[in-house]
């Protein structure tokens, strides 16, 4: 058993680690900023918090409370980032100073004192656009959209001759390719924490997590999960609105699973290595939007298709998570369609304001939306 330091441990993620550890037998140490944006009232007094978890309040640059909450630990599970591929592309240096020098001062604080293991939550962004077939059947891996296709309302991006491509399954040979600034700040998350592990021989492993969802989500977040803000526009009711025509395919994954995937990548011997972690299916956008009215009682409440899109969005990504099942013996148990009657009842009784067009007006006046 170990002693584990959860840095943003009081977060979505943070609180289902920590308790999934907790359940195992390793002792926790939670270490997180706060921030009003992400947590809301509620989760900044403590709610959901796991009582048996230690709580240490500090910012991930402050290099002095950092090495205080690391004393004693055998193992970094490093979820603190700041989230949102729409507010890091005019966030800047804000995206920038806490995933990429927080990382960075983290890092030296572990060479200082050194552990065991060190997780890392990664992302699918730094993928761009997931896989897609040729119409040979061959994969191919470099597409990329137009501005000017964009604006003509031609979403779905095409080979390098100008051929249709199917979306199929992404797995981790796919070359990165950054598309926002959120994607570039934790490919660099990623790729520092490898190169310190292997330097310091510590092992270390990084999870490429796909769309998250479940209970504990900040509803009135609007730069949070998708699942999240239609959530939040239903409750308060509103259609829930989505860019581009709906059809733009993402893969959801459980928080439940996603907190078993830390564990089961913690507790392995595993390292120096990279895992998606989704649940290996795909869902448009727009059926998602659906699901979630008709497990709400709102069937009436349908999307509203915006025909716009927003700088940074990419068109299709899931997972194969083959890899993860092979060497981590990660396995999804909590299917989108069989886990909204939970998370609807969650969402009655937490507080949800809409902020969806407050999110909306901040990336039109950067010319962010065409």
């Amino acid at each position: 058993m170990a002693n584990v330091l959860i840095t943003g441990g009081c977060g979505f993620i943070g609180r289902h680690v920590a308790a999934e550890l907790i359940e195992a037998g390793h002792g926790v140490r939670l270490y997180d900023a706060m921030i009003e944006q992400v947590h809301g009232a509620a989760a900044a007094a403590g709610d959901e918090i796991p009582p048996e978890a230690a709580v240490i309040r500090g910012d991930i640059r402050d290099a002095e409370r950092l090495a205080e909450a690391l004393r004693g630990c055998d193992a970094v599970i490093h979820l603190a980032a700041e989230v949102g591929v729409g507010q890091s592309m005019y966030e800047i240096a804000r995206y920038v100073g806490a995933n990429d020098l927080g990382t960075a001062i983290l890092l030296e604080a572990i060479a200082a004192q050194p552990v065991r293991k060190l997780v890392v939550a990664s992302s699918m962004s730094i993928y761009g656009e997931g896989y897609y077939a040729l119409p040979s059947g061959a994969l191919y891996d470099g597409a990329r959209r137009r501005k000017a296709d964009l604006r003509a309302g031609r979403w779905q991006p095409e080979g390098p001759d100008g051929e249709p491509l199917e979306a199929v399954p992404t797995d981790e040979t796919k070359r990165p390719d950054l598309a926002s600034i959120y994607a570039l700040t934790k490919y660099q998350q990623e790729q520092a924490a490898l190169i310190f592990g292997a330097a310091y021989d510590i092992p270390a492993v990084a999870l490429r997590l796909f769309n998250v969802f479940g209970a504990g989500q900040a509803l009135s977040n609007p730069y949070t999960g998708v699942l999240a803000n239609f959530a939040s526009r239903l409750a308060n009711g509103e259609r829930p609105t989505i860019f581009e025509d709906g059809q733009q395919k993402r893969d959801f994954v459980h928080v439940r699973d996603v907190a078993r995937a830390f564990r089961l990548a913690l507790e392995s011997d595993v390292a120096d290595e990279v895992f998606n972690i989704g649940s290996g299916r795909a869902y448009s956008i727009e059926q998602v939007a659906s699901l979630l009215a008709e497990a709400m009682d709102l069937p009436d409440l349908q999307p509203e298709i915006l025909g716009r899109f927003r700088a940074g969005d990419i068109r299709n990504c899931f997972s194969d998570i083959s890899k993860a099942r092979e060497k981590l013996g990660f396995e999804p148990q909590h299917r989108l369609e069989d886990s909204l009657a939970p998370f609807v009842e969650w969402v009655r009784r937490s507080p949800a304001q809409d902020r969806g067009a407050d999110m909306r007006n901040e990336l039109e006046l950067r010319g962010l939306v065409s």
